[in-house]
């Protein structure tokens, strides 16, 4: 069996945590992302034999057919898929702009459908696989500025469960993954109060980490999480419990 996982968003925050949480397990990765930041470039130095990277800029919708194509000719059949790369542009409604509304669907919706897409295939042949789409607490509870960052990740949830009916008959199991409040890019808008009550809030007194949602992607990933499929898997230290 193929042990290739292809991770999107692979560079920084919670993608490079999932890319060596999968290396400490043995998987062949694939880091996909726009550029190939330093920590990265330090992983790659480490880890040459079994980790490659690719400069992809999902936002391309019109590129991800060939750029899958190619993935496949050069690292065979993926075990894995983690359809992790987003963006979060923060603001209400009102005053996003459109053009900031399309990068959201585009590249945290429409490139995740169109990765699972040109990558199922090849796991519908091999009879196995596994996808796993980085989702958010947001997606369920919501918060103030994040409307369309919601929609795009309770969008994600929904094609999950779907096409968990879709393939399972294959083999192939498709989960979200929901982390809660994690102290990367994306929340470093939020301030430090603002995390310190979020913290206060939750059952365990404490943020999530970036490690603790990769453990989760590697759970979904191992054989024990074969029964596991079309759900959504929370890792937020019990803000939402």
């Amino acid at each position: 069996m193929s042990n290739v996982v292809i991770v999107t968003g692979a560079s920084q925050g919670l993608g490079l945590a999932i890319v060596r949480a999968l290396l400490e397990q043995d998987y062949r990765v694939v880091a996909l992302s726009r550029h190939c930041s330093e920590p990265l470039s330090e992983l790659l130095k480490m880890q040459s034999d079994k980790l490659t990277f690719a400069s992809a800029d999902l936002s391309d919708l019109n590129a991800i057919p060939a750029l899958c194509q190619s993935l496949l000719k050069k690292h065979g059949r993926p075990y894995a898929l983690i359809n992790n790369a987003a963006v979060g542009h923060d603001g209400v409604l009102a005053t996003l702009h459109n053009s900031q509304i399309t990068e959201l669907l585009n590249l945290n919706l429409q490139a995740p459908i169109l990765m699972s897409k040109y990558l199922l295939r090849s796991m519908l042949l091999n009879r196995v696989g596994r996808i796993v789409n980085i989702s958010s607490i947001i997606a369920q509870t919501g918060f103030n500025g994040l409307s369309v960052y919601a929609a795009t990740k309770a969008g994600l949830e929904g094609f999950s469960r779907s096409l968990a009916r879709e393939v399972g008959k294959a083999g192939i199991t498709v989960n979200s993954v929901a982390p809660g409040y994690m102290q990367t890019n994306m929340t470093q808008n939020l301030s430090d109060e603002n995390l310190k009550k979020i913290e206060r809030r939750s059952a365990l007194g404490k943020l999530a980490t970036p490690d603790d949602a990769a453990a989760m992607v590697v759970y979904l990933l191992s054989e024990q999480a074969g029964a596991i499929t079309g759900t959504v898997m929370t890792v937020d230290a019990g803000s939402t419990a």
